[in-house]
């Protein structure tokens, strides 16, 4: 197995995890998780995905994201194994970190 493997995470796994990140949700399938964010205004929702695709690049990792006005919604899921896995937590964790500085 090589470092770059990505192992899709168990139900099990997910249920852990899902525990660690506030307020997302686990799609009934288990294939991806999912969190809308409100923001005062468009500047701050605009600015916050701005900080979240620098990490997103670094991780190799993009989210699935839609903005309109202050609202950003977000589903999260490692395309490259139909399923999640660590990035996609270790992404909503950046996520909300960025989202609760910048309050």
């Amino acid at each position: 197995m090589s470092k770059k493997t990505i192992l899709k995470f168990l139900k099990e796994d997910i249920t852990k995890n899902i525990k660690k990140i506030d307020g997302w949700t686990v799609k009934d399938d288990l294939s991806s998780i999912y969190k809308i964010f409100i923001f005062k205004g468009f500047k701050e929702a605009f600015s916050w995905m701005t900080l979240v695709s620098i990490e997103a690049e670094k991780l190799n990792h993009h989210p699935n994201w839609s903005n309109v006005y202050n609202k950003v919604e977000v589903n999260l899921s490692t395309h490259d194994i139909s399923g999640l896995s660590k990035k996609d937590f270790l992404m909503a964790s950046y996520m909300d970190q960025k989202f609760m500085s910048g309050k």
